[in-house]
């Protein structure tokens, strides 16, 4: 079967990545996994369109913004509070969550309390480990907004888990 023109590459790119950028997008929506992988098929179909274009020059930092940039969007538009389901889910033993799930769920919670764009500018700069420039780019800012955006978030991200220590178990 024939590849479509300019396809080339990015099945592999998109196959290859996938995780880390679900996982990006999970922490940009604050923890909501299914709002993470519609962010991250959104950001795929656009990058598919872009791909000619994109494709030997950056599309990581192409996906990524355009993540961020989707992230923010649908931050503003939508109310993404309770959703109706059928079944309650299985309530967890206490006993069997061990403490990184539980200090990685209290970080994913402080991080839903941020502002998106403080939030994004949080998760490339220290989750991604992304220099400020990439940082400002993804935002759409300049690097003093990205850089004020970032230490704004993680002073009240220190203040939020400090008001919130209790113990696990």
């Amino acid at each position: 079967m024939e590849q479509i023109r300019g396809a080339d590459g990015f099945d592999e790119f998109a196959a290859a990545r996938w995780s880390a950028l679900l996982h990006v997008a999970r922490l940009l929506t604050g923890g909501d996994r299914q709002r993470a992988e519609d962010l991250v098929q959104e950001a795929l179909v656009k990058l598919w369109f872009a791909w000619p274009k994109v494709a030997e020059q950056a599309p990581e930092a192409y996906v990524r913004t355009v993540l961020v940039r989707l992230a923010a969007r649908s931050a503003r538009r939508r109310w993404w509070g309770e959703r109706p389901v059928e079944q309650l889910p299985d309530r967890a033993d206490p006993g069997d969550m061990s403490s990184a799930v539980a200090e990685r769920s209290r970080l994913e919670a402080a991080l839903a309390l941020l502002s998106p764009k403080q939030r994004a500018a949080v998760v490339l700069r220290y989750y991604e480990d992304l220099p400020e420039a990439q940082v400002a780019q993804a935002l759409g800012c300049p690097v003093g907004t990205a850089r004020s955006h970032a230490s704004r978030g993680v002073a009240r991200l220190r203040q939020l888990l400090s008001d919130a220590v209790r113990p696990v178990g």
